[in-house]
């Protein structure tokens, strides 16, 4: 019989994971373990939660949870906690192939959308007569359509948002992240903390009930 060296288990929870639906989540799936060889194959096979189809797709595994489960295991074990207090868990279904006619569809909306926003905004600040007066000062001569100037704005419109977005198709030119990916990350950010508040009131009404 192997006897173990410590008897202390370190602990740090992922702040996010996804489980397939009808997977059970264990303790590997979860968290980052350091512990004795000993007790590592059954805690990483300890299964956490069953999910259920009153759970929704989105579920708040507490620390607490998880340290009864594992001294329900080891109770000999001393328990070392690092990080969140909780892990976000996110189950997810198949991934379906998207349509290519949906997205081409919503592509060419988007195009059109922004297309329309981009002349609207120039029809409200008159750029066509900054244009005609910009070329009048610089050549004295006034033309109905300065292509000297138009040209050139044209094509920078289209290199300043290719720069401000950091993308050309799936191609990134750095590792600094777009004000798009910043305010989504900012806009999943607040989706977790709410989810995690809600799941949090859930879990203090359970306890009141019993």
């Amino acid at each position: 019989m192997v006897v173990p060296t410590s008897k202390v288990m370190y602990i740090r929870l992922r702040r996010k994971a996804c489980v397939r639906k009808g997977q059970v989540v264990k303790l590997g799936h979860i968290a980052q373990l350091i512990v004795d060889p000993v007790y590592e194959k059954a805690l990483q096979e300890l299964i956490i939660h069953q999910p259920q189809q009153a759970d929704g797709n989105r579920v708040l595994l507490d620390m607490m949870l998880i340290i009864s489960k594992v001294r329900a295991l080891f109770p000999e074990l001393q328990i070392e906690h690092y990080g969140e207090p909780h892990v976000l868990l996110e189950i997810t279904t198949d991934n379906r192939k998207a349509n290519p006619v949906l997205i081409g569809v919503v592509w060419l909306l988007l195009f059109i959308g922004s297309g329309l926003a981009i002349m609207n905004f120039h029809a409200d600040v008159s750029m066509l007569d900054v244009h005609q007066r910009i070329y009048e000062l610089m050549t004295g001569e006034k033309v109905k359509h300065p292509l000297m100037l138009q040209i050139p704005y044209s094509l920078g419109i289209g290199v300043g948002m290719v720069l401000f977005f950091n993308h050309l198709f799936k191609k990134k030119f750095n590792e600094e992240p777009s004000p798009l990916e910043v305010e989504m990350f900012m806009y999943q950010e607040s989706i977790n903390h709410y989810v995690i508040t809600e799941e949090y009131g859930k879990i203090h009404e359970k306890g009141e009930g019993k």
